[in-house]
């Protein structure tokens, strides 16, 4: 063992036992010995006398960098001495002597790395350098399985590198193929395809392995030869031969199936197919598909149906009926039974398993055929019965594998995985159903009738499957019906709605089975709508075990959710019912009005805000009487209050239990509130707005006994929220103590909560709410100054933290709380004697933000407040500023850095829509200011900035003449151009950022 070998040896290693350094040194000298000129003829040497494995695949890399990398530079004689060592290689001949090592019985890795050097040669020298490399290596062939195992791989290699267009390619690469091609067409591939049967004629029998790699190979090339020199009497009857023949290895009958469906997938004029595939008598191969054989075979077999059923449809959809039509139907109508059988579980689910894309190809089949029915005005019926045949394997095919039933129920992790892998399988299946029911709406919906039947009366073993899936084929028929065919239930949908509303089947306590139950009768509402004389029926299972009261808190929590929607959406229709609903949820709402904290946490991920908010929308109608509604309603509040007041009076450090039962109890009444509307609360029915006001005041001593727990602090002031929604002007009485709470606190995530309530009082209330504001602006602006940083939030080292994304957030906000402000005619706040002092640095960030905020959107806002502020404190009656120094600050400050510079700014865009929009406002920002400033705007603005950009004087003279002119868009116009002017010029001392 020489140096080199012990280097490669060394560089290889993985074991871990070698010293870094050492190996660092071995790499090294490998790369050192590879820069070496002679490098092909060292490789080609050490492949002669080195048996290392490691050695010789390095060997072989570095053969074939140095061809791909300098081939250019090689003298002729050393490309002719690499050409006839590697054939010499490929051919099981000695390079050096008969002692000499013969690369072919080294491992697999190191023959195709061999094959893929051959065709880098073929690659730079066929058919130009070398034109009998492939004749040449034919007559090696005889010398038995090693040189034709060879002999494939480099076919296959070929086909990989250069040649399939499973992969992407360079142009380059599409030309090297082309050129391949045609000249293999020219001078050998008869040879090929001809040494390929012979091969396989010879050594079907004792090397059935081998064979099905020659089948392999050639099946590769079919799609670009002539199709005459396979599709004829000797190999086709030989192909047939092969994978008819019981006994035979199951790869060689596989592969044999492989080649007929390259044959038959051959593109070729429509004629002409049509009688390959006529010739070809498939019908031959339909038996195979039920001999439920090794899963390859079975794999192959039924690609070779589907393909074979997926090309007759394709040539009937382009001949005319003169040109053959009907006899693609004959064909059609022989295959469809063996595709149809393919849809049983047991071989569907086997060629799924092998064969990805044959499952693909197998719907895409099925949808096409139907889509062909697509402008008949009525199926015949044999078509009737085909689209029958389909929809019964659909519906073998989506049911769940009963083995799964209780990981489904209890949803572990098993149930988990294979509901998502059910989920993501039948989207496919579930698109056909619908193309099904759009062609076939009738036969569809019998068929699914006769489903919630047959699977109603199912074997236990098997119900549970059964109903499921008849259920999720009904639900996800829904989803191609439009609302005119919904509302009505014309054909057999009516019938279908009201046998899923009637029918109790008996594994309804199965999780599966109840949540699609529910989901389907929630899809097909709209009936239920029309139909009054379901409702009983649509209660009556939400309301039992079928629903809320399932034993399974998953389904609980589902049902309360549904049930609130088609509560939402029945509303007025369920008044006659409500003493009904709200008997049979007696118990579920006790869990939330009673004392029991152990009862509501035993209750699942059910919160209760669901079934609240659904009682508060059937209580919260006018149509309901005042007395009722006030009995309902305190029924309810008073004793979730009661708790509320308890739990403060009785906890001073509260536990984790307790808190989460204020949680929910807040929860709940904000949820019921949401039934009832400001009109009802504040002005037909003042006393249901008293209690709600009642309510309001017991929970906002939260915020006073437990100040600092933020999940408390959170949900009152989404309660409060609610408030402003329906108690309107009668809540502010109530504001002050709750705003005194909530600026108790002054971390960037509590008053960014603050900020998102007043923001809302502002756009609700106005003016109105010009008292408050001056009484927490400067606090707020006090704690918004300590927290932010005047100009640009740092990043992190660690990038973007939780900490800045809040910080961010309240950034955000606080513009968004000044835009409200200044746009709701509130801007004397900023005015007030006790928020003065806030006025100058607010100013100076409104200046920085319209520059150089990253948002903007944002900046868009900064510069629409500069605008509001222009227009109410510079009105002059009596010629004196209302703001002392702020017009000087607007022309001198705003005028220039915003107006001017900030857009000359390389980064402002125009080609950006929310850009152009932020230039918009920036114009009339400059319009504003000439209104209300005139010329001591326009010659600042004129003669100070101007000159700074280098500015010519008759654009400087266009401008002030488009200012003056009252025409905004114009203006807009005019600047843009002026500006993109400028940026060209760059002929000043400005730098533009």
């Amino acid at each position: 063992m020489d140096d080199l070998e012990k280097a490669v040896l060394i560089s290889f290693d993985e074991s871990g036992s070698v010293d870094n350094v050492l190996k660092s040194q071995a790499l090294a000298f490998c790369e050192q010995v590879k820069e070496s000129p002679s490098i092909c003829r060292i490789c080609i040497e050490r492949l002669c006398f080195s048996k290392l494995v490691q050695v010789q695949f390095w060997c072989l890399q570095c053969l074939y960098d140095s061809l791909r990398d300098r081939y250019g530079s090689m003298g002729v004689e050393e490309k002719s001495f690499i050409r006839k060592s590697v054939f010499s290689m490929i051919c099981y001949e000695s390079v050096e002597g008969e002692n000499a090592v013969r690369v072919l019985d080294s491992p697999v890795f190191i023959k195709n790395k061999l094959a893929q050097v051959v065709v880098i040669l073929i690659y730079l020298e066929y058919p130009v350098v070398w034109p009998s490399l492939f004749l040449d290596f034919l007559p090696h062939l005889s010398k038995g399985v090693l040189v034709i195992d060879m002999f494939c791989r480099v076919l296959n290699s070929l086909d990989d590198e250069f040649i399939s267009l499973d992969y992407p390619r360079s142009g380059e690469e599409y030309g090297a193929a082309a050129r391949i091609k045609d000249s293999m067409r020219q001078q050998c591939i008869a040879q090929i395809v001809r040494a390929c049967y012979d091969i396989v004629s010879m050594y079907r029998n004792s090397e059935p392995d081998m064979c099905a790699n020659v089948l392999d190979s050639l099946r590769r090339y079919i799609s670009w030869i002539d199709i005459g020199l396979v599709a004829n009497d000797a190999f086709t009857q030989l192909l047939f031969e092969l994978l008819l023949l019981e006994g035979l290895l199951d790869q060689l009958r596989g592969a044999s199936a492989k080649c007929i469906l390259a044959m038959v997938s051959k593109r070729m004029d429509p004629k002409p197919k049509l009688s390959l595939l006529q010739n070809l008598q498939i019908r031959r191969v339909f038996g195979l598909v039920t001999e439920g054989s090794d899963s390859e075979l079975v794999s192959a077999v039924s690609s070779l149906v589907t393909g074979f059923a997926t090309e007759v449809l394709e040539c009937r959809k382009r001949l005319n009926p003169e040109d053959g039509k009907g006899i693609a139907d004959e064909l059609l109508n022989e295959v469809l039974p063996s595709v149809f059988y393919i849809m049983q579980p047991s071989v569907f689910n086997t060629i799924q398993n092998s064969e990805v894309d044959t499952t693909f190809s197998f719907i895409q089949f099925l949808s096409s055929y139907v889509g062909t029915m697509k402008n008949l005005t009525s199926l015949t019926e044999s078509q009737q019965h085909h689209v029958g045949q389909i929809l019964e394997g659909i519906r073998a095919l989506v049911q769940y594998d009963p083995v799964y039933r209780n990981n489904c129920d209890v949803l572990d992790k098993v149930g988990k995985e294979e509901e998502e892998r059910m989920g993501e399988f039948r989207k496919d299946l579930f698109v056909l159903l619908r193309c099904i029911g759009r062609v076939a709406p009738d036969v569809t919906q019998m068929f699914i009738r006769n489903s919630l039947a047959r699977a109603g009366t199912s074997p236990v073993d098997r119900n549970v499957e059964e109903v499921e899936a008849a259920l999720s084929l009904f639900y996800a028929l829904g989803e191609s019906l439009n609302e005119e065919l919904m509302r009505t239930g014309s054909g057999f949908l009516g019938d279908l709605v009201l046998m899923l509303l009637s029918t109790r089947f008996p594994c309804h306590s199965n999780r599966l089975v109840a949540l699609v139950y529910l989901e389907t009768i929630s899809r097909y509402m709209k009936f239920v709508q029309e139909s009054t004389q379901c409702i009983p029926l649509v209660l009556g299972a939400f309301l039992d075990e079928r629903g809320i009261h399932h034993p399974n808190p998953n389904v609980c929590q589902r049902a309360s959710y549904l049930f609130m929607r088609v509560v939402k959406l029945l509303k007025g229709k369920l008044v006659p019912y409500i003493e009904t609903i709200l008997q049979s949820l007696q118990d579920t709402v006790a869990r939330f009005t009673s004392m029991n904290v152990a009862s509501k946490t035993d209750s699942g991920s059910e919160d209760g805000s669901h079934i609240f908010e659904a009682i508060g929308l059937l209580i919260g109608m006018e149509e309901v009487p005042l007395e009722k509604q006030s009995k309902y309603l305190s029924a309810l509040l008073t004793p979730l209050c009661q708790q509320v007041e308890v739990s403060l009076e009785s906890a001073k450090t509260p536990s984790p239990a307790n808190i989460a039962n204020i949680q929910q109890i807040i929860m709940a009444i904000n949820a019921l509130s949401k039934g009832f509307s400001e009109r009802l609360v504040t002005a037909s029915r003042p006393a249901i707005g008293l209690m709600f006001k009642q309510t309001l005041d017991v929970l906002l001593q939260i915020l006073v006994v437990f100040p600092k727990i933020d999940p408390l602090r959170s949900k009152v002031t989404s309660f409060i929220h609610r408030m402003v929604e329906i108690l309107g002007t009668s809540v502010f009485p109530y504001l002050p103590k709750a705003l005194e709470q909530l600026l108790t606190e002054s971390q960037p995530k509590e008053l960014a909560a603050l900020l998102v309530l007043l923001n809302q009082l502002i756009c609700k209330f106005s003016t109105a709410v010009n008292d408050i504001l001056e009484e927490v602006y400067p606090t707020i602006a006090g704690r918004i100054f300590n927290v932010l940083p005047r100009d640009v939030i740092p990043s992190g080292p660690g990038g973007v933290t939780e900490e800045i994304r809040e910080l961010e957030e309240l950034q955000r906000l606080f513009f968004t709380f000044l835009h409200v402000i200044a746009t709701h005619g509130l801007s004397s706040v900023f005015l007030s004697p006790s928020s003065r002092g806030y006025l100058e640095p607010t100013m100076q960030l409104l200046l920085y933000t319209s520059c150089n905020h990253k948002e903007i959107t944002v900046r868009k806002a900064c510069v629409q407040i500069f605008i509001r502020l222009i227009k109410d404190w510079c009105t002059r009656p009596n010629g004196e500023e209302t703001v002392p120094g702020f017009q000087n600050f607007v022309i001198e400050a705003f005028a220039m850095n915003c107006c001017l510079y900030s857009v000359l700014d390389k980064s402002f865009e125009f080609r950006d829509a929310n850009t152009l929009v932020l230039f918009g406002e920036i114009v009339l920002a400059q319009r504003t200011m000439y209104e209300k400033f005139g010329n001591d705007f326009l010659m600042h603005f004129v003669s100070k900035g101007f000159p700074t950009v280098h500015c010519p004087q008759d654009l400087a003279e266009q401008y002030c003449h488009k200012v003056q002119a009252d025409d905004v868009k114009a203006l807009k116009s005019f600047y843009q151009s002026f500006i993109e002017n400028l940026r060209q010029q760059q002929n000043g001392s400005l730098v533009f950022r």
